[in-house]
């Protein structure tokens, strides 16, 4: 068997490179181990995008970029909000789970203070233990329920519902005209949030810029490494559209045929598990070319004046859904919360220019900043290049296809 280079990363600032054959078979056996307890890689090192969008809050606060009152408020928009003080007397929580940090900071003006506002009675607290699916699961069948509200994904909403573990939304509370499309109202989650895996790469090195993924896989006209998440979700999009499938028809997925051209690339690749270390792939120049998410994407554009681009084009759209596990404490409150969040288009917005997640309320794109267009992954134009996740395919297929994706990129 050959001997394959892996880059490891951890907390220091340069890679560390072992030369292991034995390393990837282990990688791959316990990322396949995670995908068997329903957590989808992301309880073993495979990063979650809201744990990237509370990574890029700090690391603007550090680089100077907001205060500590935009800090609070981004967090508010995220489901981070405070354990808070005592409860008044007669108040009843919404307890939000989401993928961890900062539990001691507040909450402020986007989600929260508006709910509470109009539903006096009412408070949103957080819970960041990470609202994995098997999780999720283990909490409903041991009937012993304390979230309201988990951070979760297309994929865990069409697990979990197809399960028995979770709510229904109710559309009678939630109204579907609140969201740009139905991949943002699913049976059993609502996003109100937006984000996309785009293509991203050094113009330096080459003198025609790349325009689609055939283009990422064409290593003779664009030489060099690539860099893909280690995760099938996305990445078999990318390659079903590098054989040439339209937007229209990229699902169901060929599988067959979408793991051949990974297997076709894998050692010409990268991968990455958190959303900083795929930024930092490409700034190091580890690789020339990335699937990497559109708010890393957006950060590197802007910090090198240029030099690292990314298109929208075949950008693959994806929703942050909240699902509402079966029992939930708060009851049927918690939908007037997830109608409040949809229905708040400001408070989108808002946490686009912080963040760069995308609004999902039709009424947010005419209140965007002409200098944010470009970034918002929903703004019509960049949406009409992208083709939207297909939540209750990769529902009914992640934990074979991920595993299958997995045993390509280790060989």
């Amino acid at each position: 068997m050959p001997r394959r280079e892996i880059s490891v990363r951890g907390s220091i600032s340069a890679p560390m490179r072992f030369v292991q054959p034995s390393l990837a078979v282990w990688r791959g056996s316990c990322m396949r181990q995670a995908t068997a307890r329903g957590e989808h890689g992301r309880g073993f090192m495979l990063q979650s995008f809201q744990q990237d969008c509370i990574a890029l809050l700090r690391e603007k606060l550090a680089k100077g970029q907001i205060d500590r009152r935009q800090l609070m408020a981004g967090l508010a928009a995220l489901g981070v909000a405070p354990a808070a003080g005592a409860q008044a007397q007669g108040t009843r929580d919404i307890v939000m789970v989401n993928w961890g940090g900062l539990a001691n900071q507040g909450f402020g003006q986007f989600y929260g203070d508006p709910f509470s506002a109009a539903n006096p009675g009412y408070r949103v607290v957080q819970d960041s233990t990470g609202p994995s699916v098997g999780r999720i699961r283990s909490m409903v069948e041991s009937r012993r329920v304390t979230w309201d509200v988990c951070d979760s994904s297309a994929t865990g909403a069409v697990l979990l519902g197809g399960l028995g573990m979770a709510e229904k939304i109710d559309y009678s509370v939630v109204k579907r005209e609140d969201a740009i499309g139905p991949t943002f109202t699913m049976e059993y989650g609502v996003a109100p949030y937006s984000f996309s895996s785009v293509l991203v790469y050094d113009s330096s090195k080459f003198p025609t810029a790349p325009t689609s993924w055939a283009d990422f896989w064409d290593l003779r006209k664009f030489p060099g490494k690539r860099l893909l998440r280690r995760d099938a979700t996305c990445v078999l999009e990318a390659a079903s559209m590098s054989l040439g499938k339209p937007l229209n028809a990229v699902y169901p997925i060929d599988t067959r045929g979408a793991l051949s051209q990974v297997e076709k690339i894998r050692r010409d690749c990268v991968y990455w598990n958190g959303g900083a270390e795929s930024e930092q792939f490409i700034r190091t120049g580890e690789a020339v070319m990335g699937q990497i998410w559109h708010t890393r994407a957006s950060v590197l554009q802007r910090e090198s004046n240029g030099r690292f681009k990314f298109i929208w084009n075949q950008g693959i759209l994806q929703p942050g859904i909240q699902v509402v596990p079966k029992g939930n404490p708060a009851g049927a409150a918690v939908q007037r919360f997830l109608a409040s969040m949809m229905a708040n288009a400001d408070g989108q917005v808002g946490l686009l220019g912080l963040l760069g997640n995308g609004p999902t309320n039709p009424n947010a794109a005419s209140r965007v900043p002409a200098e944010l267009k470009q970034f918002n992954p929903t703004d019509p134009a960049n949406a009409a290049l992208q083709v939207p996740l297909d939540g209750n395919w990769w529902g009914a297929n992640y934990q074979r296809v991920n595993q299958d994706f997995l045993d390509t990129v280790t060989g």
